[in-house]
């Protein structure tokens, strides 16, 4: 019998990507036949999957599982497939916050949500990566969505940090942390106002850094870069660093302040996950998963106002009693995720699809 997946974009490190690797050993392990197929994948991934062409034909018995977030080729081949089929699915942004800057972007969005739908007939489960993306699928009429927290590989955070990168920011300045692609349901433009406001009315001792991929959305990325000069915001003050190493993520985890996430979509955000494996305090806007994800830990706030949040920074950085409490409700959660048996969970959702 074989396990196999769909992904449009096989990426290492990617989230979808890694998700799909750990799924793949843990089916061989199990004793299932299993690969991944994919449309493109990254240099040195050829040995870890096959392109879809190679894809042979399947018994109606195997199972068949797409990672589902943006519209895909992949789709309607595998709702054509005569195996039991599901879906993991991994949100798609809605398109409303691409209008202003890609309407490439907010047409595929669009797409995507008219896709997923073709999928809710034609698919035994559907598996979504937090509580806010199953009700999300229930919402759009899916009879059967449970969840299946994206995997996060913790080993991974063990490799040493960069300790040039770690030297060259820690500092005596309040460091905010923000990672994610540039995109505008990160609300990026937010942090920047934060940032600006604690250097005029706090300390101008403060940074903001920016780690995540800036070619997404060029127009954006372009706003933000345009707003931190109407600031007055300089090189040492705001830092855009693109994607870069882990070993480098790893040391900007280690010699940040706090991480800020004003995010107004997000569909799991692991960074919330990498900010408690490195005792980093979360500040998060209320928002779509980021309750889910946090469920109790950090600092969940309700509105976005500039002074107050501003001032909730200052009172974290300079309050050692409020910063403690903050890392251990984190670490508690993160035990949380650790603890999960995914494992167990996967073989019961592979029998059930077997009956």
């Amino acid at each position: 019998m074989r396990v196999d997946q769909f992904i449009p974009a096989y990426h290492r490190g990617d989230a979808i990507g890694d998700t799909a690797t750990h799924l793949k050993k843990f089916f061989l392990s199990q004793g299932f036949q299993s690969q991944i197929y994919c449309l493109s994948r990254d240099s040195g991934l050829e040995l870890e999957s096959s392109l879809f062409s190679s894809f042979p034909q399947p018994a109606a018995s195997d199972i068949t599982i797409l990672h589902f977030a943006l519209p895909s080729p992949l789709t309607k081949p595998f709702i054509n497939l005569p195996t039991r089929k599901l879906i993991i699915y991994h949100n798609i942004t809605p398109p409303q916050f691409f209008i202003e800057f890609d309407q490439e972007l907010a047409r595929l969005a669009h797409l995507g949500r008219q896709e997923l739908k073709s999928l809710i007939s034609n698919v035994s489960l559907a598996l979504a990566d937090s509580d806010y993306n199953r009700q999300e699928l229930l919402d759009l009429g899916f009879k059967r969505a449970e969840v299946f927290p994206l995997f996060v590989d913790f080993e991974k955070y063990k490799k040493p940090p960069s300790p040039l990168m770690y030297e060259l920011i820690r500092d005596e300045r309040l460091n905010i942390l923000f990672v994610g692609r540039i995109a505008p349901n990160k609300k990026i433009e937010d942090l920047i106002k934060v940032t600006f406001y604690y250097k005029k009315y706090i300390s101008p001792l403060v940074r903001l850094i920016v780690i995540g991929k800036t070619s997404s959305v060029p127009k954006y990325y372009e706003s933000l870069i345009r707003l931190a000069d109407e600031f007055y915001l300089q090189p040492e003050e705001i830092s855009f660093t693109g994607h870069i190493a882990d070993e480098e993520m790893f040391a900007l985890y280690q010699a940040s302040d706090v991480f800020l996430s004003l995010s107004e979509h997000e569909g799991f955000c692991l960074p919330l996950v990498e900010s408690m494996i490195f005792d980093l305090p979360i500040v998060a806007y209320d928002s779509t998963a980021v309750p889910f994800t946090l469920a109790g830990a950090g600092i969940l706030i309700k509105k976005k106002r500039v002074d107050y949040v501003a001032e909730l920074l200052a009172e974290l950085f300079h309050n050692q009693s409020l910063r403690k409490k903050v890392i251990t409700s984190q670490r508690q959660r993160l035990s949380q995720f650790k603890q999960m048996e995914q494992g167990k969970f996967l073989l019961q959702t592979l029998k059930s699809l077997m009956k």
